[in-house]
């Protein structure tokens, strides 16, 4: 399948996608952060008009705070807080769906790692927490809002989920299992991480007939280096168009959903994500149906161990300065 020039050329069934790679930030203030936030608006006014048809644009993890892991509340976001108004505003005044990241304060611990997917008309359509920060490296909560899947443009289905949470089949796999057909894919990662990132992001895409679309940040803030690496991934595994690192370039691709949904009913080799819960179906009627995988039943039970878990050096984040946390994780009540 080809990226129709990078979305210049758009199919009736075609959806747009851009995926900017934003220069790193470094803000430590309110002032700063307000800063930032008006470069993000202006970047979602360049999208519109560099590519017409485009119909959603996507920003990194950390694209308003940078890398600094700043917890301070003077930097914190929340939903109706200014900067949100403001990015909702910016997808209204450009006719456009908008992917934004922010770091969300929380009263009852460290802040969340969050992301919203906002409509052309500012609503906000997808609400996720990050459920795996990049330990030790990271401080903030664990995700509690399970990972949802909405409606987006042109019919499509969407889902998003952060950085280090791709790094974990189990997150694709929920969301394709919940309808996604496109899957987002936001990051704050620098070079040591490039080669994992896209075989992550391929096997993400092949192991659920889905179609995927990742960035990062870019470029350096004095201390650290983002790689950029916009990619976007067919349902088959195959990259249809990457980016490298150039700062503030929106890398843009085609994405055809409806091809999703053709395989997913289609296919028959490699249909992976129905295969999975109908293992063997040629030998046996509708095929196996069970569980036979102890770690998910560990799991659900609050028993999850490894054979080597008591030798696990790394535990809580203190090798990277932070306290060595007192609270247990409480679930939210609801998803």
């Amino acid at each position: 399948m080809s990226s129709g020039l990078g979305g210049l050329n758009k199919s009736p069934n075609g959806v747009v996608i851009g995926l900017a790679q934003l220069a790193l930030p470094d803000p430590h203030t309110r002032a700063e952060l307000w800063e930032q936030t008006q470069k993000v608006v202006a970047m979602v006014g360049k999208a519109r008009r560099s590519v017409a048809g485009m119909d959603l644009i996507v920003f990194p993890e950390y694209s308003l705070h940078g890398l600094s892991m700043d917890t301070s509340d003077d930097i914190m976001c929340t939903l109706d807080g200014p900067e949100v108004s403001a990015l909702r505003q910016a997808c209204v005044d450009n006719a456009i769906w908008g992917c934004f990241s922010i770091m969300e304060a929380n009263p009852n611990g460290n802040p969340y790692n969050s992301g919203i997917i906002v409509n052309d008309q500012g609503e906000i359509q997808l609400y996720y927490r990050k459920l795996h920060p990049w330990v030790p490296v990271e401080p903030w909560e664990p995700g509690n809002l399970g990972i949802p899947v909405c409606d987006g443009p042109k019919g499509s289905k969407l889902a998003l989920i952060i950085c280090h949470d791709g790094m974990f089949p189990e997150m694709a796999r929920e969301c394709a299992y919940k309808g996604a057909e496109i899957m987002i894919r936001t990051a704050g990662y620098t070079a040591p991480i490039r080669h994992s990132w896209q075989i992550t992001n391929q096997a993400n895409s092949f192991c659920n007939l889905m179609q995927t679309a990742s960035v990062c940040m870019c470029g350096s803030d004095g201390t650290f280096d983002s790689m950029g690496e916009a990619m976007f991934v067919d349902f088959d595994g195959t990259p249809m168009a990457v980016g490298g690192g150039r700062a503030d370039e929106i890398v843009s691709c085609e994405m055809r959903p409806d091809l999703v949904r053709e395989a997913r009913i289609h296919w028959g080799v490699e249909n992976n994500i129905y295969q999975f819960g109908h293992r063997g179906y040629t030998a046996v009627k509708g095929g196996a149906q069970d569980a036979p995988y102890s770690y998910m039943h560990d799991l659900v039970a609050g028993n999850y161990r490894l054979p080597w878990e008591d030798q696990v050096v790394h535990t809580d984040g203190t090798s990277c300065g932070f306290d060595t946390p007192e609270r247990t994780y409480q679930p939210a009540e609801e998803h």
